[in-house]
């Protein structure tokens, strides 16, 4: 199995490659959805913007959450630790 290097942020760490592969497919689980969400938009005054924008803030935040739960990035060290 191989292990991917993390990306050079504090927190994260080496991935195998079975959790990259699903996160890659969440990504484009999402994408699909955001540009449905993009199409809606373009319906203007028929839908509510402000709602949509919640809607999409939501899904949004539902897909880093479940990325968040397969990558499981750790606390960031503080300078000194």
């Amino acid at each position: 199995m191989t292990d991917h290097q993390p990306i050079p942020v504090q927190g994260y760490k080496p991935q195998s490659q079975s959790s990259v592969d699903q996160v890659n497919l969440n990504k484009t689980m999402e994408e699909e959805t955001l540009r449905r969400l993009d199409a809606i938009k373009e319906w203007g005054d028929e839908v509510d913007q402000r709602w949509l924008a919640v809607g999409r803030t939501a899904i949004e935040q539902g897909w880093m959450a479940v990325n968040r739960s397969i990558f499981k990035p750790g606390r960031a060290k503080l300078q000194g630790e």
